[in-house]
């Protein structure tokens, strides 16, 4: 526990981290992987610029935002990190061309249209928009993703993009998913992943796993765990969601 002493904001921060990068190594070792293979992907949504900078200076690097509207301003008062900025919400048609000029990766194009439009609206001036697929690897009526069997013909569209970067596969399952049910999905998701390597696509990235699962994620092949609360503590009552984005 940390001392009354070493209770400021950015301590709390760097012990939550140093718990997660805990649990993260252990997960790996157990699982026969090198740690060094997972990334944690800092979703700073309803975090201050503050918070971003706080945790950058831990040595994070890679941070998740939902919203446009709100994750455009804090960017640009962090440009001077060098952060690379992932866009892990769900995606309207009306923010593609924002999200293609502004961001690194994208979590979740599960719709050729969507693909499409953000390789027109990726400047010729940098590199390739960074894409992770997402699947609906349990079926669910509530949750957005491509259901794995249209899977191969998403993948073949999208890598014929030329302003786009296809990397992998990313999955969201339930909060409330039984151990039974994180080892199916995740399991899922890597099979899909292995199966396009084998036709000969060239992907690295599994982009599955929070907070409350990230061992089964892990265990299961995950190279990218999304972290939010478990990092940064509640969010900041101020920042607002959108209430449209």
């Amino acid at each position: 526990m940390l001392s009354t002493a070493q209770n400021s904001p950015n301590d709390r921060l760097n012990y939550r981290l140093l718990g997660l990068r805990e649990r993260i190594d252990g997960a790996a070792r157990a699982a026969g992987r090198n740690p060094g293979e997972v990334t944690l992907l800092a979703v700073s949504k309803g975090q201050p610029a503050a918070r971003v900078r706080a945790a950058a200076a831990l040595g994070l690097r890679d941070f998740g935002e939902n919203y446009v509207t709100e994750a455009l301003p804090k960017m640009a008062q962090l440009t001077d990190l060098g952060l690379y900025w992932h866009f892990i919400g769900r995606i309207q048609a009306n923010k593609t061309r924002a999200i293609a000029s502004q961001f690194d990766w994208v979590h979740g194009v599960d719709r050729v249209q969507l693909a499409q439009r953000l390789s027109t609206q990726r400047g010729h001036f940098v590199a390739p928009l960074n894409i992770c697929l997402q699947v609906n690897v349990l079926g669910e009526a509530s949750k957005g993703g491509v259901p794995p069997e249209a899977l191969p013909a998403l993948i073949e569209a999208v890598r014929e993009l030329p302003r786009l970067r296809l990397r992998g596969l990313m999955c969201i399952l339930p909060y409330e998913a039984s151990p039974a049910e994180q080892a199916t999905g995740f399991g899922h998701l890597r099979q899909l992943l292995q199966e396009a390597r084998a036709r000969g696509v060239a992907m690295d990235t599994l982009s599955m796993g929070m907070s409350a699962d990230l061992e089964s994620a892990v265990a299961h092949g995950a190279t990218v765990v999304r972290i939010g609360t478990a990092l940064f503590g509640s969010r900041d009552a101020s920042i607002a969601a959108p209430a449209v984005e």
